[in-house]
């Protein structure tokens, strides 16, 4: 899928090879130790072939070889955190980063202090099509009109089991208040037939950001850019924050971001339920005062440009290189 997205975007892919970091002991991890070495080769070699001015990466376990390779090669490395806490490749990229963008202030205090003075607080970045998006073509492509009140569900991805199931349980309540716009995601039978109040999609794709303009309240998990694309359009949010052994509580983070500065209703490992569900959202359906103050959070939160921002510092970074060389 990458290499898919990458490619249609016009842009050169190269795949490296690369071990998984895990935070709990496996043998599996002494075999990741030599996929990270060959990464490490496999990069330097694309490294020193295309001879880059600057590299920027987004984090995860892929990006540790290529970060480690520039730096031996002596090319700049610009890194960007989209989680309130920085994961395990973010605190080993730190070592070869120039400066580190992270989305929030209170993030800063979570990097060790040696550190600091490389971080630069910028937001986190979404795609362009969210500036623009028109809440009136998010209601033509669902069918619905001016006067249809939205709860867009956005399960998907690991959190489609959890928030399907819930959705299911609640259903005939939701759609006593709304419209429930449901993407399910591709990983469960689905089996809830479409109806005027009731529209699932299993994937939702260059409309999304129409629909999420469109929707009254969204009900979601609380990965980075989901919750930053929803701020953007100043959406109340209800989170449910993916948790467990196979996370390492960053959702958990970020949602509780959102809820300090009133930005979201959050469920937290455990609560979530079909009655504290139907009364969340009647609550927030019934109370025009409450989502207005959350709209105007949400609106301060994602307030700042992060690709701009980020991209103008990458730009002139890269300037002062090529004016040096």
């Amino acid at each position: 899928m990458d290499r898919a997205i990458v490619e249609g975007a016009g842009i050169a892919f190269y795949g490296i090879p690369s071990g998984k970091l895990r935070r709990y002991f496996s043998f599996k991890n002494f075999a990741d130790i030599f996929k990270v070495l060959a990464g490490f080769f496999a990069a330097r070699r694309i490294l020193k072939k295309e001879k880059p001015v600057l590299l920027f990466s987004k984090g995860g376990f892929v990006s540790v070889p290529p970060c480690a390779a520039a730096a031996s090669l002596k090319i700049p490395v610009f890194s960007h955190e989209s989680d309130s806490s920085p994961g395990l490749a973010t605190r080993i990229n730190l070592r070869f980063s120039e400066k580190v963008f992270i989305p929030y202030k209170e993030s800063a205090a979570l990097f060790p202090f040696s550190y600091r003075s490389r971080l630069q607080v910028s937001g986190n970045p979404i795609r362009p099509q969210f500036r623009g998006a028109d809440p009136a073509k998010g209601r033509a492509f669902l069918g619905l009109g001016a006067e249809d009140r939205i709860l867009l569900v956005l399960g998907g991805s690991q959190g489609a089991r959890e928030i399907n199931e819930l959705v299911r349980e609640a259903l005939p309540d939701l759609v006593k208040i709304y419209a429930v716009v449901h993407q399910t995601g591709y990983y469960m039978e689905w089996d809830e037939k479409p109806t005027a109040k009731y529209k699932p999609y299993r994937y939702i794709g260059e409309e999304l950001p129409h629909v999420i303009a469109a929707a009254e309240i969204v009900l979601c998990r609380s990965g980075a850019g989901t919750v930053w694309e929803c701020a953007s359009l100043q959406k109340p949010m209800i989170l449910i924050p993916l948790s467990g052994s196979g996370t390492r509580g960053d959702q958990v983070e970020n949602a509780e971001i959102f809820e300090r500065m009133g930005a979201a209703l959050v469920f937290r490992p455990g609560q979530a339920n079909r009655q504290g569900l139907t009364e969340a959202a009647a609550a927030l359906a019934g109370d025009r005062e409450k989502r207005q103050a959350m709209i105007a959070a949400s609106s301060r939160l994602a307030s700042s440009d992060a690709a701009s921002l980020i991209a103008a510092s990458i730009a002139d970074r890269a300037g002062q290189i090529l004016v040096i060389s």
